[in-house]
């Protein structure tokens, strides 16, 4: 298979330091609400890569539920396999692509469970049938078929009819503190602007340019 005749030319206008906030996160937040006027699909959809302790990795796609002074959020059935990997080894990055808009975030740094109350306080603001399916998959288990998944979910919904339905055990979220930040523009003729921000120190970022 070839992806040649897949090539598209890069239009977009380009990113220059002077346009950046000083803090990354800032910047992040500028570039995610242009996502969202834009009226793209899950703005918030983003690559997670992890390791294990032998450094195999392993990626998926979360969706990111919040970004705030400490990092950036996300949550996970702490049995799942990238939950494993973050017991083991609490690195990880991020990548965020927003192809209509020739942009995407590559994000770098070290990750821990947020508090029970956080989760919880997420956790009822979903919907009542994401808040089954989170007690009713076990996640990255291996399952005979669906009907197991469907069978769960109607047992789970028929024990909380008639009450909140609790956070489960193993469940909860996670916030990456980032260490490295890069802002990624794509230009005409691959000659792409990669802006990175850097953690010096707390709250100390240096920016520097890449080449494409």
């Amino acid at each position: 298979m070839s992806t040649d005749d897949l090539r598209n030319q890069y239009i977009q206008a380009g990113l220059n330091e002077t346009e950046l906030e000083p803090n990354p996160l800032a910047q992040f937040d500028k570039w995610f609400q242009e996502a969202i006027a834009a009226g793209l699909f899950e703005p918030s959809a983003t690559c997670l890569a992890t390791a294990s302790r032998l450094g195999q990795p392993s990626a998926r796609m979360v969706l990111l539920r919040g970004v705030n002074e400490r990092g950036f959020l996300f949550f996970s059935n702490y049995q799942s396999n990238k939950a494993r990997e973050l017991a083991e080894n609490p690195q990880a990055a991020l990548v965020i692509a927003w192809i209509e808009l020739a942009r995407q975030v590559c994000i770098s740094g070290s990750v821990v469970r947020i508090s029970r109350e956080e989760s919880a306080r997420y956790f009822q603001s979903r919907p009542t049938g994401s808040q089954l399916s989170a007690w009713a998959s076990p996640q990255s288990q291996v399952i005979p078929n669906r009907q197991l998944l469907e069978d769960r979910w109607n047992q789970f919904q028929t024990q909380y009819q008639n009450d909140k339905i609790p956070l489960p055990p193993f469940w909860g979220g996670y916030c990456l503190s980032p260490a490295s930040i890069e802002f990624w523009q794509g230009r005409p003729d691959r000659l792409h602007d990669r802006l990175r921000y850097r953690l010096l120190a707390k709250e100390n970022w240096t920016i520097e340019r890449l080449a494409p």
